[in-house]
């Protein structure tokens, strides 16, 4: 009995530093984003104001490098995904064989440090527009682009596959057998089944791209995104600017969640709707037979 209650006492003691871990420094950020003090202040709390949030809004470099951010952000979907998908379809025609020196080539790029992927972007572009004539590709927003979609397609590729392997080919044979081609089937059939896995993925490779640092600080040459704005910011010294930031980042993920999961039981719900309606129809059918009979 004592035994288990300090089990108890020891897990209730944890979860309750995990949590003030977790989320200790979003309290701190969202009580001083309403406090009056220049610098970042929690206690005493001198007073209400939305003097900070006014003040990041007139921020120009702030604002241009959240611009960029999001147009980067952008950008990295619209390459990230459409690479991922094909990587994990790639992965499930190979010879099972040549899989996993195949995973070893696409995951590699995870597995190499964000400063070495900006750096080697850099230059392998400066040499490769230098050679091609092609100096507007040298750019910073093409190059941070293209460093961030080199590793966050391969997150794609992993989120993508984890759907795919649960596949039903049958249903790809029953569409060829049909008559369909291989464009139909992969439009009508398999983008379908993949669609909660390419939002998914879409998402991971936003966030990915919108918070990455190490990458984008050497891609990015002369231009800013908001993270190398931000690093800026916190050398020089933080004012109650950032923390009016950060809560706007959180309000609009939180509600992008509760947004997400509102749409999810939705359809979920419709779902149940039909496959209730569907087996009311099959029993109905089941029990005019006999009296058809």
């Amino acid at each position: 009995m004592k035994a288990g209650w300090v089990q108890r006492l020891a897990l209730a003691v944890y979860l309750a530093l995990f949590f003030v871990y977790l989320l200790g420094p979003l309290a701190v950020m969202g009580v001083s984003a309403f406090n009056t003090p220049s610098y970042p202040q929690v206690w005493p709390f001198e007073g209400f104001t939305l003097e900070w949030f006014g003040k990041l809004l007139a921020d120009q470099d702030m604002m241009y490098g959240l611009q960029m951010s999001l147009w980067i952000g952008v950008l990295v979907v619209l390459i990230s995904v459409p690479i991922g998908l094909a990587g994990a379809i790639v992965m499930t025609q190979i010879p099972a064989r040549a899989r996993a020196t195949y995973y070893l080539v696409v995951v590699s790029p995870v597995l190499t440090p964000g400063v070495i992927i900006g750096i080697s972007t850099v230059v392998f572009w400066r040499e490769f527009t230098t050679m091609s004539g092609l100096r507007f590709m040298y750019d910073g927003v093409v190059m941070t682009v293209l460093g961030q979609s080199s590793f966050i397609s391969a997150y794609c590729m992993l989120i993508i596959l984890a759907r795919l392997q649960r596949f039903d080919r049958a249903q790809q044979e029953a569409a060829l057998d049909l008559g369909a081609s291989y464009p139909q089937v992969f439009r009508h059939i398999l983008l379908p089944f993949l669609k909660p896995a390419l939002f998914s993925a879409g998402v991971l490779a936003f966030l990915s791209s919108f918070e990455n640092y190490n990458t984008t600080t050497f891609s990015i040459l002369a231009d800013k995104t908001l993270t190398t704005v931000l690093a800026g910011r916190v050398r020089q010294g933080t004012t109650p600017a950032i923390s009016a930031l950060a809560v706007i980042i959180v309000a609009v993920t939180v509600l992008g969640a509760i947004v997400y999961e509102v749409l999810k039981r939705r359809d979920d719900a419709r779902q149940r709707a039909r496959q209730r309606a569907a087996s009311q129809a099959e029993e109905a059918e089941l029990g005019g037979e006999p009296a058809a009979a």
